[in-house]
């Protein structure tokens, strides 16, 4: 058996070494899966250079940052160290990442776990959305389920829609921007904190490039290295975390002084 921590809460743990599932539980404390140490591993990297854990995070509240829909397990935590809020699509604070906003280069950094395959399209319009609340050197710290090489927009002509129970199964209604009505079945939906989203589309890793690039990102980061002593050893080589620079990193006067001072 090896050990390895978990960088969300601190409690070390044991597992067999092998490569772990996305999804399955790993620490027996916080619940903490792969994909969400992975995330927290990225932002600790893209933050401060080096591999900490969130209890070890130094608090720099002069560091604003914005979750999507971010777990309790992390966001707590991030609270804690940053002027951070988080925010849902689904219930207060509410946060659409598909609609402009009027936050224009506030932000360090976005922390997004799982939410751009279900915003409504385009989806490049979220990544622009985020792309502008960022400041000149902030960062984009996401992922998203991608495949290697496939991709799919699943509903490129949607406008006015809803979901409606027809019988003992749930159909996607249209309206599109023609006017023309459509009924959508066997549709996908993925489970998060508060019920089921439907999945809009599935991602490539090449789109997912292209798409960032286009943006206005300079730089994207997949975090693809296994990292053992946090237990970050994922079995697949896709759906792993992204890290999508506005600019260079650049720590400012008073970040500065806060890291200084802890």
């Amino acid at each position: 058996m090896a050990e390895f921590v978990c960088n969300i809460c601190g409690l070390k743990n044991s597992f067999s070494g092998e490569p772990l599932q996305r999804e399955t539980p790993g620490c027996s404390g916080c619940g903490s899966t792969l994909r969400t140490r992975g995330l927290m591993h990225a932002l600790s990297m893209e933050l401060f250079g080096l591999e900490l854990t969130l209890p070890d995070f130094p608090r720099v509240k002069s560091f604003r940052g914005l979750g999507t829909s971010d777990a309790n397990e992390y966001a707590m935590r991030l609270a804690q160290s940053f002027d951070y809020r988080n925010t849902f699509y689904d219930r207060e604070p509410r946060f659409d990442l598909g609609v402009a906003t009027e936050e224009s280069g506030t932000y360090d950094f976005l922390v997004s776990s799982d939410v751009f395959e279900h915003v409504a399209p385009p989806a490049e319009q979220a990544f622009r959305n985020a792309w502008r609340m960022l400041k000149p050197n902030g960062v984009l710290v996401f992922t998203v389920p991608y495949e290697i090489e496939e991709s799919a927009e699943h509903y490129p002509d949607l406008h006015e829609y809803g979901l409606a129970e027809v019988g003992n199964r749930v159909v996607l209604v249209n309206r599109t921007k023609a006017g023309e009505m459509q009924v959508v079945e066997n549709l996908t939906f993925h489970m998060n904190g508060a019920g089921k989203s439907l999945e809009m589309r599935i991602f490539s890793e090449g789109v997912l490039r292209d798409t960032l690039k286009a943006a206005g990102f300079t730089s994207v980061k997949i975090y693809s290295g296994n990292y053992n002593p946090f237990g970050i050893v994922p079995a697949e080589a896709w759906s792993l975390p992204i890290a999508a620079r506005k600019g260079p990193f650049a720590c400012g006067v008073d970040a500065m002084h806060d890291v200084v001072e802890e």
